[in-house]
């Protein structure tokens, strides 16, 4: 080739926005030949592996398959109802774990029908965790290691929390779901426990005092309703949403509720509970605490 045709050559870039010009002047042509209904589906067209990534996922094919830690109380209700919303995920379960002996949920004190009854409501298959009695969380971690095995068999992928400051416990929580290549979802986290407290109320959800820490409420606060008039009434000390363990609440109705659970309330009761911290010398300590508990039973 002679000198002046590389002279006279068009530089690359220059070919690529002509060619690029052309492209959207065939496009605006089709956009003026076609019917106005024609015109809007026009540019949808174009991207058509997105748009069949899209419908599958609107279909449930490529969400990823995620269970629900589940004690029935406000905030796994809140960050299932955030997971629902995102619909990036597929909920495959929700999991409770209930002592062995009594049937019910841990310092919550809920009854397994009743933790039934919201999982019917919601539409989501309830798992139920028994753990053995015991002042340590040995049992505790044996039992969730097996079913986390469960989990990865089944095709899940992570587990959600509700956990929203608590450095400590999700370290805990996201060492276990390592060892078993699960991950873990915190749709609260490092959320203002007043704004989730808020947000739980103004979305409509309905939930009661089902327990409280005798440190910081009387006997009359178990059976309460929790609202506004209850956030406002706490001393300082106490979080909003209860994140130190100060009470507990069991949720009966709400958006992601087919219809409500229906309560009857019984007497409240007080009770002790003994268990084990480690110190940072490497030794334990006992230490209890006094609850004040609210006897729920289906209505």
């Amino acid at each position: 080739m002679s000198p002046w045709h590389f002279q006279n050559r068009e530089p690359r870039n220059q070919i690529k926005r002509r060619r690029g010009l052309l492209f959207r002047k065939r496009i605006n042509g089709l956009h003026r030949k076609v019917s106005p209904q024609a015109r809007l589906l026009l540019p949808k067209r174009l991207p058509a592996l997105s748009l069949r990534i899209q419908k599958r996922k609107k279909e449930g094919k490529l969400r990823e398959k995620v269970a629900i830690s589940w004690s029935g109380g406000k905030d796994c209700t809140l960050a299932l109802h955030e997971v629902l919303r995102s619909a990036q995920y597929d909920v495959h379960s929700l999991h409770t774990t209930f002592n062995e002996d009594t049937k019910r949920v841990g310092l919550h004190g809920i009854s397994e029908l009743l933790i039934e009854a919201q999982a019917q409501s919601i539409g989501v298959v309830l798992d139920k965790i028994f753990i053995p009695t015991a002042e340590d969380h040995e049992a505790y971690e044996s039992s969730m290691r097996n079913y986390y095995q469960s989990l990865r068999s089944s095709g899940v992928h992570k587990v959600v929390f509700g956990d929203l400051f608590l450095e400590d416990l999700k370290t805990f929580r996201e060492k276990m779901l390592l060892a078993f290549g699960l991950g873990g979802i915190f749709p609260l986290w490092k959320k203002s426990s007043r704004l989730a407290a808020e947000k739980f109320i103004g979305l409509g959800f309905k939930a009661i005092i089902c327990s409280a820490d005798a440190k910081y409420f009387d006997e009359e606060v178990a059976g309460s309703t929790y609202d506004i008039n209850f956030i406002n009434s706490l001393p300082p000390e106490v979080d909003p949403c209860g994140e130190n363990g100060e009470f507990h609440t069991f949720v009966t109705d709400g958006p992601i509720f087919k219809k409500p659970v229906v309560i009857h309330r019984g007497l409240p009761l007080a009770k002790e509970y003994h268990y084990k911290i480690n110190l940072p010398d490497g030794t334990q300590e006992s230490q209890s605490r006094k609850f004040w508990f609210q006897e729920l039973n289906l209505g």
